[in-house]
């Protein structure tokens, strides 16, 4: 049996050698107090700034500022409130950067999961420094990835950034994390199964090939990741072990290929559309990590319905013929979204990915002659919806859009607007080749709803 252990040895250590940036990462029990030990090697600087929230420094926070003293640092804090929690957005991570920008001798450690990351990481790269991470839960991918996940003016982008030069997670800490934060990760590893599949339709239509290494990084070990969701509810070490080990190799795709593409398909459409809209449950903003989960459970019903269809004598002419140009296009994207500043931000994406008559027609018969081979590559590539739910049920993790806040309504009028948010070729063009978007969401949504057609237009 494959373990955690030996992919560490293995697939983590080649992915740190052939890494321009990250130098050191380190999986294992009891490993804050190698922070200043890892710090000292990566940089020369005598000051470190930790910068964490208040639920992330409780958690590990006085033990890394111990060792980073007694390694020489003089260490200083930076901690935001954890109540209401930080905002992966541009604007949070501003006092971030101004402190650094402030002193180009200090050496960043993020202390913290997604947001402050993400926030970090911004900062130290808008002021050209390196920074280190200390991870708090297994709740997201980004840990080891170039770029940083953050709105800006509204719009929830991935910006190109640095990786960290090291990486240090202990998974004492990160067992000890609150369980519903690991079934989040759960979510955000379990989205790259259809997210595989939504490249997979990129590279059947000619969109976008596929990168092999991006690709084996990411999909040769998904299923092994994915494995015991049981233990990640129950808090078995193996099991985060596991599921950290497949969010790290993750994150180190995303910086071989230069984008987020290996990791991130129509089920993060779904998710970002939700945290641009600032959804909240329960009087608490929707983690990340549990809105992939749900756009990973819609984008599956989705696939679903697609490998029902048969496209063997597929009508392109027809299909062309009804097409809509890019003006129509834009209405339909008016009619989606209508928050000012999303909508002028998903319109340049629209553009950037539009096709004409010609492209589209190059596209739709790569289908009809590979559709058989294509199907069969889907079926082994992804997990069918119950599969999938049940899975997530087992971690811990949301599976339906009530789970959130979303209504059977929202659920309908956000598959309809996630399309235009990215260029990304995804499932959500797929079925706008085809001309089956509306066919396909109308079919779909009732049963992720569990609701009747005629309740979910309520």
């Amino acid at each position: 049996m494959i373990t955690w252990k030996s992919k560490l040895d293995s697939l983590i250590r080649l992915a740190v050698e052939r890494s321009s940036v990250t130098n050191e990462v380190r999986i294992g029990q009891g490993l804050l107090s190698d922070v200043g030990v890892v710090a000292r090697k990566v940089t020369s600087s005598p000051k470190a700034l930790v910068v964490a929230d208040a639920r992330g420094f409780d958690a590990a926070g006085p033990a890394v500022v111990a060792a980073l003293r007694d390694e020489g640092f003089s260490a200083d804090t930076l901690i935001l409130p954890a109540d209401p929690l930080p905002v992966a957005s541009v604007g949070e991570a501003e006092p971030i950067r101004a402190t650094l920008a402030a002193d180009a001798g200090i050496f960043p450690v993020s202390v913290g999961s997604g947001v402050i990351n993400d926030c970090v990481k911004y900062a130290a790269f808008r002021t050209d420094r390196r920074y280190m991470a200390v991870a708090t839960a297994a709740s997201m991918d980004g840990y080891t990835s170039a770029g940083a996940s953050l709105a800006r003016d509204g719009f929830k982008v991935t910006i190109p950034t640095r990786a960290p030069v090291a990486m240090i997670a202990d998974l004492d800490v990160i067992t000890a994390a609150p369980p519903e934060m690991n079934a989040w990760g759960y979510g955000d590893l379990a989205g790259k199964v259809p997210a595989g599949g939504d490249w997979i339709l990129a590279e059947t239509m000619g969109a976008e090939p596929i990168d092999e290494l991006a690709w084996s990084l990411v999909q040769e070990d998904l299923a092994v990741w994915l494995e015991g969701p049981e233990g990640i509810a129950s808090g078995d070490k193996d099991a985060i072990a596991r599921l950290f080990t497949g969010l790290t190799a993750v994150g180190f795709a995303m910086e071989a290929h230069g984008s987020s593409r290996p990791a991130s398909g129509a089920e993060h459409q779904i998710a970002h559309l939700w945290e641009m809209q600032g959804l909240e449950h329960n009087g608490r903003k929707v983690p990340h990590g549990a809105a992939v989960a749900v756009g990973c459970v819609a984008s599956l019903a989705l696939f679903d319905w697609i490998l029902e269809q048969d496209f063997d004598g597929f009508d392109v002419p027809a299909t062309l013929d009804a097409a809509p140009g890019l003006d129509a296009r834009e209405a339909e994207l008016a009619r989606a979204i209508h928050e000012p500043r999303t909508a002028a931000m998903a319109r340049i994406e629209l553009r950037a990915k539009h096709v004409e008559r010609d492209i589209h027609e190059i596209r739709l018969n790569r289908l009809r002659s590979n559709w058989r081979a294509v199907r069969k590559r889907l079926e082994t590539q992804l997990v069918r919806r119950e599969d999938m739910v049940s899975k997530l049920r087992r971690a811990g993790a949301p599976v339906s859009a009530a789970e959130i806040g979303v209504s059977p309504r929202h659920l309908l009028e956000t598959l309809r607007a996630a399309a235009f948010i990215r260029r990304r070729y995804t499932i959500f063009d797929f079925l706008h080749d085809i001309g089956s978007t509306e066919a396909a969401i109308a079919s779909v949504v009732p049963r992720l709803a569990g609701v009747s057609a005629l309740e979910v237009r309520k």
